[in-house]
């Protein structure tokens, strides 16, 4: 007899398995290769099972916002098979920490966390966030203070992969936005360019996003 636990888990599964090939779908009909994209699962207030649904869709990346919470899905998913990123703000006190659970680090905007990195024995991957909204609330550096600090953070030996930013809510500003990144991110010879969430994947894939970030478009409403 099948149990509510495990008739649920199996909905999740067939949920994540439909909506991951959805976005397969619209990878495709924005003109890209799906192989050329990745889809990162965020799993910001879902369940650790989410973490096991989206590994059994194909996804081999997952994304978190705060780090108590990567810490214990990452314990609770020991024989998952991805690739944990934090995602958040960084608070230097607690950049040490974040290391040790991360796989990558997607939100570095700040000299100083550049340097609290570049003093451990052994950091994770990094993106640099940018920010192209000018929005005090906003984390991200600005796009002229971009240069001073991907030479910091190269001095400093950590792997900078690429370029993030995450858009305003405007699409004419979004767009916009992800036309700068993807720019930089050519100009500085990086090599991922991560843009594009659930409301605004699609222009980011048309901008020439490499890696997009979603939530609900993966595990639906964030009440499961």
């Amino acid at each position: 007899m099948t149990s509510p636990a495990s008739f649920a888990e199996s909905a999740l599964d067939a949920l994540v398995r439909e909506n991951v090939e959805r976005v397969h779908e619209k990878i495709s009909a924005c003109g890209r290769d799906v192989s050329s994209v990745r889809v990162v699962g965020v799993t910001k207030t879902f369940e650790a099972r989410a973490v096991v649904a989206a590994a059994k869709a194909g996804l081999h990346d997952v994304g978190e916002n705060y780090l108590d919470e990567l810490a214990k899905k990452r314990s609770e998913c020991e024989s998952v098979a991805v690739r944990w990123q934090y995602l958040g703000a960084l608070q230097s006190r607690r950049i040490a920490r974040i290391a040790e659970v991360s796989d990558h680090i997607a939100s570095v905007s700040r000299l100083k966390e550049v340097h609290v990195l570049g003093e451990l024995a052994q950091a994770p991957s990094i993106y640099l966030q940018v920010d192209y909204t000018g929005m005090t609330q906003r984390n991200g550096v600005s796009p002229e203070d971009l240069g001073e600090l991907l030479r910091e953070a190269k001095d400093a030996g950590l792997d900078v992969r690429g370029l993030m930013t995450v858009a305003a809510p405007d699409a004419a500003q979004a767009m916009a936005s992800f036309v700068a990144l993807r720019k930089a991110v050519d100009e500085f010879g990086l090599a991922e360019c991560s843009m594009g969430m659930s409301d605004d994947f699609e222009l980011a894939l048309r901008a020439g996003s490499t890696e997009i970030r979603l939530g609900r478009s993966i595990f639906g409403p964030r009440l499961l």
